[in-house]
């Protein structure tokens, strides 16, 4: 992830949001390559679930939406996350996410005779009164591992939190535990109480700064789909089943964004509603889960890297029949890219009951009312932009324009998804029929793809940078162009392929077919 992370700065795929003033964790600004990456990725989406199908149309729904929206469809009461915090370090985990730990807990019940730890302070801090007052603290090691590391880490803590500059640890005890998460993974110090902490991100609209002007910045783009539901099904003139389809940003507030962009504080989702008929959901929940299983494969991530977990009764939402989480295989671990989740009709229904308008379907052959089930495909383009890279990233060993052998660093992405389809060189950029060629061909090839014109450096170099960004063809304007070696090869140029680095001949007039038909 190092390397990649460095790349992606490098090469103008992802920067921090902010570096210039030290940054803002959780927010990242797409660089030229990173915003071509990512708007190919989400035309291409568009295209299979929205073009190439007659019973799907698009919607793109606003940010802010009224605060009765948030309030019927349950996230203002529930969009929230548990969360423990490091006792030192204030850094905060998800409990449900902090690996079973077992070892020796190291515990002492006071801090030092006659000095009394402040009680509000420690409450300040989330701490509770009965642990301020006897002024307890733990911390657990590996079995096998020496106890001055937790001695350290407590007399860190009483330094901090009790205000002793050189406490005098009494009553040690200590007790063998399994699979607990109560203590920090990082430093094994003790985790506060779990506390709750909303995810959505409040914002007031107008003059004023009050409950009448509260709403938020979305933390999902369904509920727009949703709430349009009759609006979109009037005017598209659609049957049960059919989708609405949306791209856009949402915004969560989260408390410990980590692995590069792949949990971030502002984020892009492609989602799909599919409403259809209750017994149509579980069969299209299966069918849905097999459709992005595809998606994935012809955007360059294989089947063997991608994962269908079946997410158990107790950990899907309340109102869920079934979800599927599709997981890839990150370098940091296995992690979910996008949820397929029968939603049944708890959010048509909760927004009927709020609103008191309808929001039943009209069924013209059975002559019934009813209420649409939603089969829910949502998938975050970041993270899959992270996918993408993290897959396409290779090193591996190519000569130099003297033959050695060199570590080659090359983004193979799908042609498809590649920033750049292609680059044309003139070989020699101080040879005008070669540079004037070489432009030629930018303006034949520029209104169908985006290519890049590169004329500087040796072009084993220029060949290596275009590896190094994902670029699958080079186009080189050589002698053999104009004819000076052999008039047969006139107006041919040297095509060469990323990965295997492969070099042909191909005619200028025929360039356009060939990287078509190598691109779609």
């Amino acid at each position: 992830m190092e390397k990649i992370v460095s790349l992606c700065k490098r090469r103008g795929f992802i920067f921090q949001s902010s570096e210039i003033y030290g940054g803002l964790n959780g927010l990242w600004d797409y660089g030229p390559l990173g915003v071509e990456l990512k708007r190919n990725l989400k035309d291409y989406w568009w295209r299979t679930m929205v073009h190439e199908r007659d019973d799907v149309v698009g919607l793109d729904g606003s940010i802010l939406m009224n605060r009765a929206v948030w309030k019927a469809s349950g996230h203002e009461e529930t969009f929230i996350d548990q969360m423990v915090e490091c006792r030192i370090t204030k850094k905060r985990f998800r409990p449900d996410q902090i690996e079973p730990q077992s070892g020796i807990v190291y515990r002492w019940t006071k801090a030092t005779e006659g000095k009394q730890v402040d009680p509000a302070t420690r409450l300040e801090q989330g701490i509770d009164l009965a642990e301020a007052i006897a002024g307890a603290f733990s911390v657990i090691l590996p079995p096998g591992k020496p106890p001055e590391r937790a001695r350290k880490v407590a007399l860190q803590y009483y330094q901090k939190y009790c205000h002793l500059e050189d406490p005098i640890l009494h009553g040690e005890t200590t007790e063998k535990i399994e699979d607990s998460r109560a203590f920090n993974p990082e430093n094994g110090a003790e985790l506060s109480k779990p506390r709750e902490f909303n995810l959505m991100l409040e914002t007031h609209l107008g003059a004023t700064r009050d409950e009448n002007s509260k709403t938020y910045l979305r933390p999902e783009t369904a509920q727009a789909i949703i709430v349009q539901f009759k609006n979109v099904l009037d005017v598209s003139r659609k049957k049960l089943p059919f989708g609405i389809a949306q791209i856009g940003k949402a915004f969560r507030n989260e408390i410990n964004p980590r692995n590069f962009t792949f949990r971030s504080r502002e984020f892009e989702q492609m989602e799909l509603e599919y409403f259809c008929r209750p017994e149509q959901g579980m069969k299209l929940l299966d069918y849905w889960k097999e459709e992005r299983l595809k998606f994935y494969a012809n955007i360059g991530i294989p089947r063997e890297k991608l994962h269908v977990l079946n997410v158990p009764d107790a950990d899907r939402a309340f109102y869920s029949k079934g979800t599927y989480d599709i997981e890839y295989d990150f370098p940091f671990g296995r992690q979910e890219l996008e949820g397929v989740a029968y939603r049944t009709d708890y959010d048509l229904s909760q927004h009927q009951k709020a609103s008191g308008k309808s929001l039943e379907y009209f069924e013209e052959e059975s002559k019934q009312k009813f209420i649409p089930h939603v089969v829910e495909p949502s998938a975050g383009v970041d993270r899959t932009v992270l996918a993408l890279i993290c897959e396409a990233y290779t090193e591996d060993e190519a000569p130099d324009e003297k033959g050695k052998m060199e570590t080659r660093t090359v983004l193979r992405f799908h042609p498809r998804m590649a920033p750049i389809k292609c680059a044309i060189f003139p070989l020699l950029k101080n040879k005008e029929p070669l540079v004037a060629k070489a432009k030629e061909i930018v303006d034949l090839l520029r209104p169908h793809m985006f290519v890049f014109y590169d004329e500087s450096g040796a072009i084993g170099r220029r060949y290596r940078r275009q590896d190094e960004i994902g670029t699958p063809f080079g186009v080189t304007v050589d002698f053999e162009t104009l004819g000076e070696k052999d008039p047969g090869l006139s107006d041919t140029v040297t095509l060469r392929e990323r990965d295997s680095m492969k070099q042909e001949r191909a005619a200028i007039k025929d360039l356009l077919a060939i990287l078509h038909s190598r691109i779609a």
